[in-house]
């Protein structure tokens, strides 16, 4: 079977797997004697080795005793095995196995009496036979529980047998392990270590991980459960109860009730069955499922889940999944046993024997009517169908422990024959000790290629054939190959199921599921409940930005910066490039504003220079007012370096243009301002001097204070320039592409350079105000100044506290408005007096104003 299970590895061709799940039925039919039967279930057999052959007669004769129809299959399994050997000319050659059996583990007279009929059977003496010599050690090879299995060892070793070899077969108990206690025991049962990863993974594949537990309260469900723990801690799957059975009838059943209750009300759909056979635990099983607990029940292959003949509340909707150890079909059976006696072992009878096996072909249409058939048509159908009989694991335990016996004997016999002189071999007898030595090295092929090795330690793990099993009425159960478990297959791989069979066996309905909590699907996390399992948890949605594209994750992941969640938040979309455009509404709309306010200053500039001759334009030096106009037109068109892709270029021009460009116009104006001073506080002896200041004045502040501004933006360009930035944080789903100013120091310094002077002409100009004059620009440029200063210091709150698109909006929006202050408060009086009130810009009419003042003085 190694051999076998590591071709599969190495191939890894799932075709291959056909071979192992292909559909195979079982049926069984339970009949009324069983409905009294006790718990205590087993046979005692006791095998020897003898020097006359042995004719099938002998078996006929041996297995006609009244026994339970339930272990008259071990017999016939321990007749067949014999029989195979007995035949065999390379194993034991002058030799044959024989026994006797007791079905009664309590009645020591009749295990006693079975011993004695063993040594005293009659023989006939047939030619080439040596019979002059019987084997004195002897074999006992028994299946009861641990208990009575012990009791039994002491027993035979201490009234019956002074040497014996004790075998057990059916289950496995970690308490009859221990060597020094029990030195010829020997355990033919596998000791289940596979069972739990084989478990785990039959429940892995059903997406289930909420599932109860029902186990013996003994040695073996103590290890049982500790191996399924580990494996259910390693994939996340979690108890919703275990149920500790006592084995004591009395405290058993003061508790019954609490066991119903906790399944009741437990929220698991799956339940997991491990035990005896022969227990409390399979009371309190039968007495769930005749309650009608609909639960889909997990159990190995050894229990008894086929209703009696009786029995019509047996009725499972969900099905019962057993997990038997895989191993080689062994044919013959059924015609060995014929063989034996045609009459008794008639095709009905057998087919009582529990289970029977034929290839079934799944797809076949006529299985569907035959589900709702009465018990007596589906009997009539089973009938006109050949079968054989399958050897359940029981009866598999038997054919194996006597092939170990009789190879350990072979090596005995033929090292016995091979060192000793021919005139001694009939003096020596066989050591058992000796026996047993060999026993525990034995291993083997048996008929069916399994490989069988009585060294516990170095057993290879187990293989499972996973079944699906339901029942019809009145004792009548079948059984499916579904699929198989092998832990040599590649790792995540040691499940293989057939769908479509469990399909059909399903009858198409929906398996049930069997979660604590429902999955945390895409877009959310699981975080869990205080004292609760792993299985149980609740589900949140991932953070802004974070997403989880699987289900039951812990931490959602953030997505790259150029990437956003989707409304789902399964998985991250690339953001899309943007930057203001001429296209957008907040660019037509800057753009509309700077071409309005351009043209308005180009007019008010022709305006000037087409009257300028008049006085209102000579009173405000027209350089000057020129120079601020043309600076003011600039700024206007400032904003337009906002707008478009950024590149390296503009984003240096956004910042060194608007620095310097501003300077111009805040210059002028303080020029205007001081030239305004000059002209009326220097007295009229100076007027040379008057004149000097007045014309020179404006030549020397505005070059010097641009000089300033420009060092202030070289500095800035050679410690940090502007250069372009994205964001991907101000707008959802997009990254903005935007100019980085760099050195914000530096362009703080270009603003507060603008507020000195702007603030320095703001003074200058509110107290020169009140001076005497008919065309006094004083009082404008103090409000232009006041405008300005408030726009820039309320600039400054508001940039910082927004990003993107907007932060660039605001900052265009303070150079719009801080310009159209300027141009508003300083020229459009003077054109409302030029365009509209031209009698107020004639010498006729300032001379006659002054003459009023002076007569009036």
């Amino acid at each position: 079977m190694f051999t076998l299970s590591l071709f599969f590895l190495l191939l890894n061709i799932p075709l291959l797997m056909t071979g192992l799940i292909y559909p195979r039925c079982f049926w069984s039919m339970r009949q009324n004697e069983y409905e009294n039967r006790s718990l205590e279930r087993g046979c005692a057999f006791f095998i020897r080795a003898v020097k006359w052959p042995v004719e099938k007669e002998y078996f006929s004769n041996a297995l006609n005793i009244q026994t339970h129809t339930e272990n008259q299959k071990y017999a016939l399994a321990l007749a067949f095995s014999m029989n195979e050997i007995n035949m065999n000319p390379n194993l034991l050659p002058n030799m044959s196995l024989v026994f006797t059996y007791s079905t009664d583990a309590c009645d020591w007279e009749t295990i006693f009496k079975s011993v004695i009929h063993l040594d005293l059977q009659e023989h006939k003496i047939l030619p080439n036979y040596i019979c002059n010599e019987d084997i004195k050690c002897g074999v006992a090879l028994t299946g009861f529980n641990w208990a009575t299995t012990v009791t039994i060892h002491i027993l035979l070793n201490n009234f019956i047998f002074q040497e014996f070899i004790h075998l057990t077969y059916g289950s496995f108990y970690p308490v009859l392990r221990d060597h020094e206690k029990f030195p010829y025991l020997y355990q033919m049962a596998s000791e289940d270590t596979s069972l739990a990863l084989a478990l785990v993974s039959f429940i892995i594949h059903f997406s289930w991980n909420w599932v109860g537990l029902a186990i013996s309260d003994n040695d073996k469900g103590t290890q049982f459960l500790s191996y399924l723990r580990r494996e259910m801690e390693k994939n996340t799957v979690c108890f919703a109860f275990v149920n500790m059975i006592p084995v004591n009838m009395h405290l058993f059943m003061s508790r019954a009730e609490v066991y119903y209750n906790q399944i009741m009300t437990s929220s698991t759909n799956v339940v997991i069955i491990y035990g005896d056979t022969d227990s409390t635990l399979a009371v309190s099983f039968r007495m769930w499922v005749s309650l009608g607990i609909q639960r889909i029940w997990i159990t190995t292959a050894q229990w008894d889940v086929t209703p009696r003949m009786k029995d019509l509340t047996f009725d499972n909707l969900c099905g019962t999944f057993a997990f038997g150890q895989h191993h080689g079909e062994i044919y013959g059976l059924k015609n060995y046993a014929q063989t034996l006696n045609p009459f008794i072992y008639s095709d009905e009878y057998l087919l009582k024997l529990e289970w029977m096996y034929f290839n079934c072909n799944i797809t076949a249409s006529k299985w569907k009517p035959f589900k709702n058939c009465s018990s007596n048509h589906s009997l009539e159908w089973l009938m006109t169908h050949t079968f054989d009989m399958a050897f359940i694991e029981g009866s598999y335990d038997i054919y194996n422990a006597v092939y170990a016996f009789a190879h350990a004997l072979h090596q005995v016999t033929f090292q016995k024959g091979d060192n000793l002189p021919t005139d001694n071999r009939k003096e020596q007898d066989y050591d058992c000790k000796k026996l047993c030595s060999f026993l525990r090295k034995t291993h083997f092929a048996n008929p069916a290629g399994d490989r069988v090795n009585m060294n516990q330690i170095e057993k290879l793990q187990e293989e499972y054939d996973i079944f699906y099993i339901w029942n019809f009425p009145r004792g009548i159960g079948l059984k499916v190959k579904i699929g198989i478990f092998s832990p040599y297959f590649q790792t995540g791989q040691h499940l293989h199921l057939s769908e479509d069979i469990i399909e059909w066996a399903k009858e198409g309905s929906q398996m049930l599921t069997s979660v604590c909590s429902a999955d945390c699907g895409p877009g959310f996390r699981k975080f869990r409940k205080n004292g609760m399992p792993a299985c149980c948890f609740d589900c949140s949605p991932c953070p802004e930005n974070e997403i989880s594209n699987e289900t039951n994750v812990e931490m959602c992941i953030l997505c790259p910066e150029d990437q956003y969640a989707n409304t789902e938040q399964n998985h991250c979309i690339q953001k899309a490039l943007i930057f203001l455009t001429y296209e957008d509404p907040l660019g037509i709309t800057i753009s509309l504003m700077v071409l309005c306010f351009s043209a308005l200053t180009a007019v008010i500039l022709g305006v000037f220079v087409k009257h300028h001759s008049t006085p209102i334009v000579k009173a405000s030096n027209h350089i000057l007012t020129y120079i601020l106009l043309i600076s003011l037109m600039f700024c206007f068109l400032c904003p337009l370096l906002f707008i478009g892709h950024p590149n390296s270029a503009t984003c240096i021009l956004q910042q060194i243009t608007f620095g310097v460009v501003f300077t111009v116009a805040i210059s002028t104006v303080l020029a205007k301002t001081i030239t305004v001073i000059l002209a009326f506080k220097v007295t009229a002896p100076q007027r040379m001097m008057k004149y000097f200041l007045v014309q020179k004045a404006s030549n020397y502040i505005i070059p010097m204070c641009i000089l300033i501004q420009v060092i202030v933006c070289a500095v800035w360009l050679g410690a940090s320039p502007p250069f372009v930035d994205i964001d991907t944080q101000s707008e959802h789903g997009h990254i903005i592409i935007v100019c980085n100013k760099g050195s914000v120091t530096a362009f703080y310094c270009v603003l507060g350079y603008l507020a000195c002077l702007a603030f320095a002409s703001f003074f200058l100009a509110f107290f020169s105000r009140n001076l005497p004059d008919t065309f006094n620009e004083a009082k404008s440029m103090t409000f232009s100044m006041l405008l300005f200063c408030t726009v820039w210091i309320t600039f400054l709150p508001v940039y910082h506290g927004t990003k993107g698109k907007v932060m660039v909006a605001v900052e265009i929006f303070s150079i719009l408005a801080s310009s159209a202050g300027i141009l508003g408060c300083i020229f459009i009086p003077k054109c409302y007096t030029i365009l509209f009130r031209p009698g107020k810009n004639s010498l006729q009419m300032i001379r006659e104003k002054l003459s009023s003042h002076t007569h009036i003085s």
